[in-house]
C-alpha cells in the first residue's frame, strides 16, 4: 500500500509529497482503511493546495558579482517575510543570470514569463538591459521593476514603456553634486571617464554633466570612453594606451568617472596608479555605480583608489526597520557566501528589498481575484511608504523623492563620510538645512578635510599637471618685440639671456607664489597672435611678455590678472606753442576785470579824499580825472610821485600799494613758468583729419593694432606702414613716411620719456584688457599668477620695477614732472580784494562823515538865508551839500576868500551869503566888481 504525505517549504512554497509503501498482509480491512486514508489524504491535500493562492517574482541580475550576490539574499529575506506573515498567499522567487548583457537579460526574461508564468521581473542595473526587458513586459503585459534610469528621460517614457516601474532617483541631481565639487575647488577643466554600454551611448550622463559645469564656469576637456569590459581580450592594454593619450595631450588632472563596471574600475585605476595619474594634484571623482561597489574590491584595489572622493545615495542605518534587516542579511549572507570579507548591505540590497514590499502593496491592493495587469502595474504605482532605501512613492513611473547624497573619502574598506549633498541647498555637515545658514553653499569647499591621491596636507590639489624638475614650465618669450624695455632675448655665443620688465615681473611673482615653479624659456619668433596660438595648441605651457589680453584671445587661453594698462595712443610731430598775447594768460580773464574794478574803485576813493585838500588834486574836471588814474596806475608800478595831505588817503593806498606787490609778484612767476615751461602743439589734429587727407600710419605689425586699424578705424591697408623698432619712429616720422605712430599705450609712455622733444601723445580713447601672461586654457596656474600680481601692486613692487625699467631720460626728466601752469583765477585773490576795497570804503564813509558833521556846523539858519524856503528841496540841500564839499577848504583856510576891492556890497557878502547864492546872484556880483575893477581870486574847480 502507498501513502503520500505532503508538506510546504517556506523559500519554495510549492506542495511536496512523500510516498510511504505499508503492507497489508492477509488483512481485509486494512486494505479498506488504506484507501479510505488514501481518499481522504488526497482530498486533504487538494483542499491545503487550494487555501492560499501563490505568486511567481521573477529576478534577472549578476549572480556572479557582489551586487548580484546582495540583491537574491535581500529579496530571499523579503519574500521569507512575506510568506510567513501571510497564510492564504505566498511568494516564489525565481533568479536568472543577465550577465550584465541586454541579450541575455531579454532571453532571461522570455524564460521567465513563459516557464514560471512570473507575475512581476525586478533587477536590471544597466539602463540597456532594463529597456529591452520593459519592451517584453509591454508585450506580456508584465509589470518590470528596473534598477537602472538614464540620465535624461526620453520623452513619453510612460506611454512607451507602461509597465515599466523604475526604483531610482534622479541622476541629474548626482551630476550637479560632482559639478558643484569641481567648482569648489575652481577647477576649470575636467577628464571624464566612463565604460561604453552596449547601445553605444552614455545614457545621457556626459549632456547633463556638461550643462552643470558650464553653471560654475568650468568645462570638459576630454573623454576617456572605455569599450565594454567583456568585449575585451587584453583590457590592460586597451587602458594603458587610452591613458598614454591622456598623457600626452591634456594637463588637466581631475578624473570624473560617470560609469563603469567593477572589472573596468578595477583595471582603470590599477594602470592610472602605475603611470602617476594618482598621485599630487590629481583628483579622482567616482560616481554611485562605482561606490556601490567597494565593497567588492581587493584591498589592492582600494589602495590605488586611496584619496578619491565619491557620490553616495543617503539611506538611514538609524531606523529600527533597517537594523533589524541588516542583522539578518549578515546572518544569511555569511551563511550562503562565507568567500566575501563584508556582510553590510548596500543600497542594492535595500532596493530590491524595497521593490519586493512594493509588488506586495500592489498584491494586497487586489479587489478581486482576478489577473488584470492594468490594475496590478497601477496599485505598483500608487504605493507609498517609507523604505529601507528611504521614502517610496512614483511619479511618472520613477521615484518622486529627490534623493539626498553623502560624499565620502576613499580610505581603505571603511570609506570616510565629509558631507551631505542637499537637493536645493547644496553642501551641508548635517540633514536638517534649518541649522545651517540658509545660504546656497553649493560653490563652497567641503568642510571636514579631505586626503587627497598623494596626501596634499598643506593645500588642496591643482586638478592640473604642475610642472616638475623632469618636465618643466615651457613658457614661449617673445624674439621679436618692437620696444626692448619688456622683453629682449640677448645671444652670448650660444648663451641664451632675458631680461626686461616682464621677465623681472615674472620673477617677482614667482618668488611670490607658495610651490615651486620649474620652468624653461623658449624664445619664439613670430606675431603675438602666433604666440596665443602656439598655447592654445599646447605647444607651449605659457607666454611671458607684453602680450594684450583681448576677447578673442580668452577664447583660447587663459589670461592673469593685467599688470599694465592698454590702449591706443596716436604719437604725432609738434611744435612749440607760440602767441602773441602770452602776457595776457598768467590771469583769467575774470581776474582782469576785477582787477581793473578794484583799481577805477580806488582811483575814486582817493580823487574824493584829495581833490580838497591836495593842490595836486585840484583844477578843472579832466585834469583832476587824469591825476587821480595817473596815480594810481603808476602806484602799479611804485612810481607815483603825487603828495598825499590825507591821512586816510594814506591809509588806502598803504593796502592797495600791498595789492600791487601780490599783484605783481604773482603775475611775473606766473609769466616766467609759462615761458619756460615747454609747449607743444601737435601737427595732426584727429584721426578723422590723418583719413581724410589720406596720410600714411605707422605701427608694429607684429601686434593686433595694424588689424585694429584697418577693421576698426577704418584706415586703407596702404596707407598703414609697419614699423619694427621703436628707434626706426622718429626717423619716420621726421622724414614724413607716416604722419602719425599708433602705439599701445606702455609702448607710448616709453617712447614719450625717451622723446618728449618735438612729439606729444593724444589721450588713449581706445581702451584694451591691458596686459598679461598667458597660460592654457583651465590653468590654475593663471589664478595664482594674478593673486601674485596684485599682491605685488598692493606692496609697491610692481610700482619699484615700473620706475626703474620706465624711467624717463635726463633731458625729459624735468619736463615730465612739470604740469602746464594754469592761469590764476580769482579765487587765488579774492580775499586780497576784500580788504582792500573794504578799506578803501571804510575811509570814504569816515571821510564824508566828517563832511556831513562840518555841514550842519557851518550852516545858516532858514530865517536868516535870503532864499525862499519853496527852493529849500531835497534836490536843493544835495546841490549845497555838493557845492560845500567843493568849497569846505576856503571856509578852513582864511587865505582864500574873494575879495572886491572898491564896492562897498562886496564886503557885505558874508562866506554863508557866497556859500548858498545862486548862480545868477553870484554872477551880478562879478560883473559889478570888475566894472569897479575890482580883483577877485576863485577856487579853481568849485561854480
Amino acid at each position: 500500500m502507498i501513502l503520500r504525505h505532503c508538506r510546504s517549504n517556506v523559500l519554495e512554497p510549492r506542495m511536496s509529497c512523500s510516498i510511504a509503501y505499508v503492507n497489508t498482509g492477509s488483512r481485509p480491512w486494512l486494505i479498506v482503511l488504506a484507501f479510505i486514508s488514501f481518499f481522504f489524504i488526497l482530498s486533504c491535500g487538494d483542499e491545503a493546495g487550494d487555501s492560499y493562492k501563490l505568486t511567481n517574482i521573477g529576478a534577472i541580475i549578476d549572480v556572479n558579482s557582489r551586487v548580484g550576490k546582495e540583491e537574491k539574499v535581500a529579496m530571499q529575506i523579503a519574500v521569507q517575510d512575506f510568506n510567513n506573515a501571510y497564510q492564504n498567499h505566498k511568494l516564489s522567487l525565481h533568479f536568472q543570470d543577465g550577465e550584465r548583457d541586454p541579450l541575455r537579460a531579454a532571453s532571461a526574461a522570455e524564460k521567465l514569463v513563459k516557464e514560471k508564468k512570473v507575475k512581476v521581473i525586478i533587477g536590471m542595473e544597466r539602463w540597456g538591459e532594463a529597456t529591452i526587458v520593459a519592451d517584453i513586459g509591454n508585450r506580456v503585459r508584465v509589470p518590470v521593476l528596473s534598477l537602472a534610469e538614464p540620465a535624461i528621460t526620453p520623452p513619453l517614457m510612460p506611454v512607451r514603456w507602461p509597465f515599466l516601474v523604475r526604483m531610482t532617483n534622479h541622476r541629474a541631481e548626482q551630476l550637479k553634486c560632482i559639478a558643484a565639487l569641481v567648482g569648489s575647488y575652481n577647477w576649470k577643466r575636467v577628464i571624464v571617464i566612463y565604460e561604453d554600454d552596449e547601445n553605444g551611448g552614455d545614457t545621457g550622463d556626459l549632456t547633463l554633466f556638461s550643462e552643470a559645469l558650464q553653471d560654475i564656469g568650468s568645462e570638459i576637456e576630454n573623454r576617456l570612453v572605455l569599450p565594454p569590459f567583456s568585449y575585451l581580450t587584453n583590457p590592460k592594454e586597451v587602458v594603458q594606451e587610452e591613458l598614454k593619450k591622456l598623457l600626452i595631450r591634456i594637463q588637466s588632472r581631475v578624473f570624473v568617472v560617470l560609469q563603469s563596471s567593477s572589472s573596468m574600475v578595477v583595471q582603470l585605476f590599477r594602470e592610472a596608479k602605475e603611470m602617476g595619474f594618482v598621485g599630487k594634484d590629481s583628483v579622482w571623482i567616482i560616481s554611485d555605480t562605482i561606490t556601490n561597489s567597494l565593497d567588492s574590491f581587493n584591498s589592492s584595489v582600494i589602495s590605488s583608489m586611496e584619496g578619491a572622493l565619491g557620490i553616495k545615495p543617503y539611506f538611514s542605518e538609524i531606523s529600527s526597520l533597517y537594523i533589524d534587516f541588516k542583522a539578518q542579511f549578515k546572518s544569511t549572507f555569511r551563511a550562503t557566501y562565507p568567500e566575501e570579507d563584508n556582510s553590510d548591505p548596500g543600497i542594492y540590497a535595500l532596493k530590491v528589498y524595497d521593490s519586493i514590499k512594493t509588488v506586495i502593496q500592489g498584491i494586497n491592493k487586489m479587489i478581486s481575484d482576478d489577473s488584470n495587469a492594468k490594475v496590478f502595474i497601477e496599485n505598483i504605482l500608487s504605493s507609498n511608504f517609507t523604505g529601507l532605501s528611504g521614502e517610496i512613492s512614483f511619479k511618472e513611473g520613477r521615484l518622486s523623492q529627490t534623493p539626498v547624497l553623502r560624499i565620502i573619502n576613499v580610505l581603505g574598506k571603511k570609506d570616510r563620510e565629509l558631507d551631505f549633498w542637499l537637493p536645493g541647498f547644496g553642501f551641508s555637515k548635517s540633514l536638517e538645512t534649518e541649522n545651517n545658514t540658509g545660504e546656497n553653499n553649493s560653490i563652497r569647499s567641503l568642510a571636514s578635510a579631505v586626503i587627497w591621491p598623494g596626501d596634499l596636507s598643506k593645500r588642496d590639489p591643482k586638478g592640473w599637471a604642475m610642472p616638475t624638475n623632469a618636465t618643466p614650465l615651457r613658457i614661449a618669450v617673445p624674439a621679436r618685440t618692437s620696444f626692448e624695455k619688456f622683453v629682449k632675448v640677448n645671444q652670448h655665443e650660444k648663451t641664451l639671456t632675458y631680461d626686461g620688465f616682464c621677465i623681472k615681473l615674472f620673477e617677482e611673482v614667482r618668488n611670490v607664489l607658495d610651490y615651486d615653479l620649474p620652468y624653461e624659456f623658449h624664445p619664439v619668433n613670430g606675431t603675438y597672435d602666433e604666440l596665443v596660438q602656439s598655447v592654445y595648441n599646447k605647444t607651449y605651457d605659457a607666454i611671458v611678455g607684453d602680450v594684450t589680453i583681448l576677447a578673442d584671445r580668452t577664447k583660447k587661453v587663459e589670461f592673469t590678472q593685467p599688470y599694465a594698462e592698454s590702449g591706443l595712443s596716436m604719437i604725432v610731430p609738434a611744435k612749440s606753442e607760440e602767441s602773441a598775447w602770452m602776457f595776457l594768460r598768467p590771469f583769467t580773464w575774470t581776474m582782469w576785470v576785477v582787477t581793473g574794478a578794484i583799481l577805477i574803485y580806488t582811483m575814486l576813493i582817493v580823487w574824493l579824499l584829495e581833490h580838497n585838500h591836495n593842490p595836486e588834486f585840484n583844477g578843472p574836471w579832466l585834469d583832476q580825472i587824469s591825476t587821480a588814474f595817473w596815480f594810481t596806475f603808476s602806484s602799479l608800478f611804485f612810481a607815483h610821485r603825487e603828495k598825499i595831505s590825507s591821512n586816510l588817503t594814506r591809509v588806502v593806498v598803504v593796502v592797495w600799494l600791498f595789492v600791487v606787490l601780490i599783484l605783481n609778484s604773482s603775475y611775473t612767476a606766473s609769466l616766467s613758468s609759462m615761458l619756460t615751461v615747454q609747449r607743444l602743439k601737435p601737427n595732426v589734429t584727429d584721426i578723422e583729419w590723418l583719413k581724410r587727407n589720406n596720410l600714411k600710419v605707422g605701427c608694429d605689425g607684429d601686434s593686433f593694432v595694424r588689424n585694429y586699424l584697418k577693421n576698426v578705424l577704418n584706415f586703407t591697408p596702404d596707407n598703414i606702414l609697419n614699423v619694427s623698432s621703436e628707434y626706426d619712429y622718429p626717423g619716420e616720422l621726421k622724414n614724413n613716411s607716416i604722419a602719425a605712430a599708433f602705439l599701445e599705450l606702455p609702448y607710448e609712455r616709453v617712447f614719450i620719456t625717451h622723446y618728449c622733444k618735438g612729439y606729444t601723445a593724444t589721450t588713449a580713447t581706445y581702451r584694451f584688457g591691458g596686459l598679461g601672461f598667458v597660460f592654457q586654457k583651465g590653468s590654475p596656474i593663471a589664478a595664482d599668477f594674478s593673486e601674485a600680481i596684485l599682491k605685488l601692486s598692493e606692496n609697491g613692487t610692481l610700482k619699484s620695477l615700473e620706475d626703474k625699467w620706465f624711467a624717463p631720460s635726463p633731458e625729459c626728466s624735468a619736463n615730465a614732472t612739470n604740469k602746464e601752469t594754469e592761469s590764476l583765477s580769482l579765487s587765488n585773490f579774492w580775499g586780497l580784494y576784500l580788504i582792500s576795497g573794504a578799506t578803501s570804503t571804510i575811509c570814504s564813509i569816515i571821510f564824508l562823515v566828517r563832511l556831513l558833521r562840518n555841514y550842519r556846523h557851518d550852516r545858516p539858519d532858514a530865517s536868516q538865508s535870503n532864499i525862499a524856503p519853496s527852493r529849500r528841496s531835497i534836490w536843493s540841500e544835495v546841490v549845497r551839500l555838493a557845492r560845500y564839499t567843493c568849497n569846505r577848504e576856503g571856509m578852513q583856510n582864511p587865505a582864500r576868500v574873494i575879495t572886491f576891492a572898491g564896492t562897498q556890497d562886496a564886503n557885505e557878502w558874508s562866506s554863508s551869503r557866497w556859500e548858498y547864492a545862486s548862480p545868477s546872484e553870484i554872477t551880478d556880483v562879478l560883473q559889478e566888481s570888475s566894472k569897479a575893477n575890482t580883483e577877485m581870486q576863485y577856487i579853481p574847480g568849485c561854480s
